[in-house]
């Protein structure tokens, strides 16, 4: 008897976990946002008026002179910024010694304002 009590029960434990996961009683993979592009439903994303996403200005020049600025500032205050280049993308930036040597380049990107280490 005790044997058939056992038999019933992983049974119906089998029937249960085969129903919740091929029987769809539980979507387990939209339970993260599985299927979802960009994370929809978890991340707020800013919308315009007409409902699509909200686009933000490219960055300016003299923005991008303003994000290196304070980068390098806090890093090492006697070094300065030379020539700013626009190479479609991102904004090329030198970083100055006191000797106006050249010794590092930086790029800022236009959509995001990222600092992107060129050398």
């Amino acid at each position: 008897m005790k044997e058939l009590i056992k038999r019933i029960i992983v049974i119906v434990l089998f029937l249960n976990i085969f129903g919740v996961i091929h029987l769809g009683w539980v979507d387990i993979a939209s339970a993260c946002g599985w299927g979802s592009s960009g994370g929809g439903d978890y991340v707020p994303q800013r919308r315009d008026s007409g409902g699509f996403l909200a686009q933000k200005s490219p960055v300016t020049e003299a923005q991008a002179r303003d994000i290196v600025t304070n980068y390098v500032k806090r890093l090492n205050p006697e070094l300065e910024i030379g020539k700013i280049t626009d190479n479609g993308g991102f904004y090329e930036i030198e970083i100055l010694a006191e000797g106006k040597e050249v010794i590092q380049l930086l790029g800022v990107d236009k959509r995001s304002g990222r600092l992107i280490l060129l050398n």
